[in-house]
């Protein structure tokens, strides 16, 4: 039977991934690890095999390195390797994949669900995993949540502005860095603007603080409760506070806050007039 325009398109965009992926292992391996690899992608069992037992044949050292667009900073080699795997084993067998992989999630240990939701968004059909990868969501494994959150193109592209909102406000809660959540400024919208507020609101209110960096999410839905936030912001004592004020004021086309901004006129070094100054500041706090 022949194929559809779209199905061809989408194995000419596997194929393509499985070049790229396999030139950076490449790139990486010894050869060694290179032998090992070539002998276990020869069929689709010994590929299953070879996703588990791989940490004992390939090094974790950490790399970098850019596919789909996306800049992937700091995964373990191992890591990248069973993520190759898991593409060749739905190559080699795409009928009984959703099976195997569903086995897999059932059987991962945390490196393997690391790999598997680092997988996801490479997938063909990859809204088919809808529900394995909101699971990592509320995952209290950190490093499960992580491999979700972070870097990974899934959750911009294909989460409900529910599934979304609760992933982010999660980093938040947490204080982790939502920066490194792609598509963080895309996918902002009201309710998750406004259930920020309320958190500032309780923070504040037991004398606490949250990251600066987050009022970034408010800039294109200010309304009067959010105005009075920023007001807050201005006339805290805390610097970091008075720069994330300062950002949305000017970031934003709201009458209310840009006569807030001409009224708290600060005096800031234009150097740390950025969210990348806050999230670098983050860090320093809270890493």
């Amino acid at each position: 039977m022949a194929l559809s325009l779209g199905k061809y398109q989408e194995l000419l965009k596997m194929v393509r991934t499985l070049d790229k992926i396999f030139e950076i292992i490449q790139e990486n391996a010894n050869e060694k690890e290179l032998a090992w690899l070539n002998e276990k992608i020869s069929n689709a069992k010994s590929t299953q095999l070879a996703f588990v037992s791989a940490p004992r044949f390939i090094g974790k050292r950490l790399i970098s390195f850019e596919i789909e667009g996306n800049q992937t900073q700091n995964w373990t080699f191992d890591r990248l390797v069973r993520v190759y795997l898991l593409l060749k084993l739905e190559e080699m067998n795409p009928e009984g994949f959703e099976e195997q992989i569903n086995m897999l999630f059932d059987t991962a240990e945390i490196h393997e669900s690391i790999a598997l939701y680092s997988a996801l968004p490479l997938f063909q059909n990859p809204e088919k995993w809808l529900l394995r990868a909101t699971d990592a969501v509320r995952s209290n494994v950190g490093d499960i949540f992580d491999s979700i959150a972070f870097n990974n193109v899934y959750p911009v592209k294909y989460f409900s502005e529910l599934a979304w909102n609760q992933l982010v406000l999660k980093c938040i809660f947490n204080e982790k860095p939502i920066h490194q959540i792609i598509g963080l400024d895309s996918r902002a919208n009201q309710h998750l603007a406004d259930t920020l507020s309320d958190f500032a609101h309780e923070r504040w209110a037991a004398g606490r603080r949250i990251p600066s960096q987050v009022w970034r999410l408010v800039t294109n839905f200010l309304n009067e409760i959010i105005i009075k936030d920023l007001e807050s912001l201005f006339l805290s004592n805390d610097l970091q506070n008075q720069i994330a004020a300062t950002l949305v004021c000017s970031q934003t086309t709201n009458s209310e806050a840009k006569d807030l901004l001409n009224k708290y006129s600060l005096a800031i070094n234009p150097e740390m007039l950025s969210w990348e100054y806050l999230e670098n500041q983050s860090a320093i706090c809270y890493g």
